[in-house]
């Protein structure tokens, strides 16, 4: 048996009382589920596999550690930035936990500043779903001119190579998050926060800027800063892209979930 966590959600990270009552269930049942005596376990990043390790959901000699689900760099091209005003994009599901409000807020301050940059959203709200940002809310920053509201796009490797700052301020509890490897292979710099996951997408100074979880003002300043050195930010870039093909490259994360079958079918021989 071969299973995948593809990151820990919010029941993890979030300290209300409900979640935590949720928390002990998912404990109990992440137990039970993964207690297969010839299994793996695969995570995508240490924290996860640690957590899970404390909390003796699974044994140590079932955890492996698998860097995300991987990215074709020859479908998310490294093209040269745009000319003109810099774009600040953010792809993911309009969540409060993935950091959209800081997103907006960052865009807020960074205009009354007078920094000139276009922010960009691509995503949808998550109906049924409590964390969700609501379709008023959407409505208010449309008004309000603060960024463009660009709903779900397929087209991400060319909404990224029309950017210059690719931005996922989440707080949740992310696996290794597909909108920043993808930004990686199109050598885009990144901001992100110190979270699990979002810290493992990126080597932190060298391709990206990572900064504190729930922090508009850091983010505004992470963004300005890339804006305002072109050529550092740039040079992220293209170390974004070499570190997405050397650890993000699909093949090499298809030949690491095939070895740990082949492994556990030489265990069950």
């Amino acid at each position: 048996m071969v299973a995948a966590v593809s990151g820990l959600g919010s029941v993890f990270g979030s300290g209300d009382r409900k979640a935590g009552l949720v928390r002990r269930l998912v404990q109990t049942l992440y137990r039970s589920a993964l207690g297969h005596s010839n299994s793996a376990v695969i995570f995508q990043n240490p924290d996860d596999k640690n957590t899970l390790l404390q909390i003796g959901a699974v044994r140590q000699g079932q955890a492996r550690l698998v860097r995300g689900s991987g990215v074709d760099p020859g479908e998310y091209p490294f093209l040269p930035e745009p000319e003109g005003t810099p774009v600040v994009t953010m792809a993911a599901r309009l969540l409060i936990d993935k950091g959209v409000r800081e997103f907006v807020q960052a865009a807020r301050l960074l205009l009354q500043r007078g920094v000139k940059a276009e922010f960009r959203l691509i995503g949808d709200p998550d109906p049924g779903n409590p964390a969700t940002v609501t379709h008023a809310e959407l409505e208010e920053w449309r008004a309000e001119g603060l960024v463009r509201l660009l709903g779900f796009c397929r087209d991400i490797a060319e909404r990224y190579a029309q950017s210059h700052v690719i931005c996922l301020p989440s707080f949740y509890g992310e696996g290794l998050p597909k909108s920043l490897v993808e930004a990686a292979a199109c050598g885009r710099a990144v901001v992100t926060t110190d979270m699990p996951g979002c810290r493992d997408a990126i080597e932190p100074g060298k391709s990206g800027l990572l900064i504190p979880a729930k922090d508009a003002d850091s983010l505004a300043d992470a963004i300005a800063y890339l804006i305002d050195h072109p050529a550092e930010r740039r040079a992220m870039g293209a170390a974004g892209r070499a570190l997405a093909k050397r650890e993000f490259a699909i093949e090499k994360i298809v030949e690491q979930h095939l070895a740990i079958y082949r492994e556990l079918e030489g265990a069950d021989a």
